[in-house]
């Protein structure tokens, strides 16, 4: 006569508890890669716009030279052209659509009047020039704000920070805030671009977050 072998009660219960765990494990792993994957991805797609931005702003300054030209539109031009090879270089690099163009859609006249209250006093030395981790979030404004709802990306181009405009001419200060992390850089306009404010690569770097091509959340001030 053969005997059954049982599990006791507390056998089973702990091979249930045992099954569950690893099901709940596999679970939760396949939730952090799907986590992992989708933040991966909205950083791609930032950086990319951010790209794309810089690359449409460069071919729209391209147009205005030519619509427009002077004795120095061609060496403009050349500089440009440069800057929009180098940005093909980025995109590639990061995976993005080679070639890809997207213009800043912030083209309308300045409205000096914007920023109006408690500015009878700006600052216009703004010492705080090269410094880039300026934490200008909960202080007072240092000049008259403009270009409300303007986005800022790079030029592609180097040298010293500084940055260009459609509205404002060379020699103008602007203070730009990064409102997502507060850092703030003020720099001088040197050329035109076709943006409000378009920041060279050391200028941008002063207020970048790590790996993004565009800052959606931004204050321009004029402080000069």
């Amino acid at each position: 006569m053969s005997r059954r072998r049982t599990l006791s009660t507390k056998k089973k219960i702990a091979l249930l508890v045992s099954a569950a765990t690893v099901a709940g494990g596999g679970a939760f792993a396949l939730a952090a890669t799907s986590n992992a994957a989708s933040v991966q991805n909205a950083q791609s797609s930032t950086v990319c716009a951010g790209l794309a931005t810089a690359l449409g702003n460069n071919q729209k300054f391209i147009e205005g030279q030519r619509a427009a030209p002077d004795a120095q539109s061609e060496a403009r031009i050349a500089n440009r052209e440069a800057v929009i090879a180098q940005i093909k270089v980025q995109q590639e690099a990061s995976n993005c659509a080679v070639g890809e163009s997207a213009q800043d859609s912030q083209t309308a006249p300045q409205q000096p009047a914007q920023s109006a209250p408690a500015q009878a006093a700006p600052v216009p030395s703004a010492p705080a020039q090269s410094a880039p981790a300026n934490n200008a979030g909960g202080g007072a404004a240092t000049g008259q704000q403009v270009c409300n709802g303007s986005t800022v990306t790079l030029s592609g181009e180097g040298g010293a920070p500084a940055a260009s405009s459609n509205q404002f001419p060379a020699g103008t200060k602007l203070k730009v805030t990064n409102l997502d992390n507060n850092k703030s850089t003020t720099v001088e306009v040197t050329s035109v671009s076709g943006s409000c404010v378009l920041l060279n690569n050391a200028a941008f770097e002063q207020v970048r977050e790590p790996g993004k091509f565009l800052i959606r959340k931004a204050r321009i001030e004029k402080v000069g």
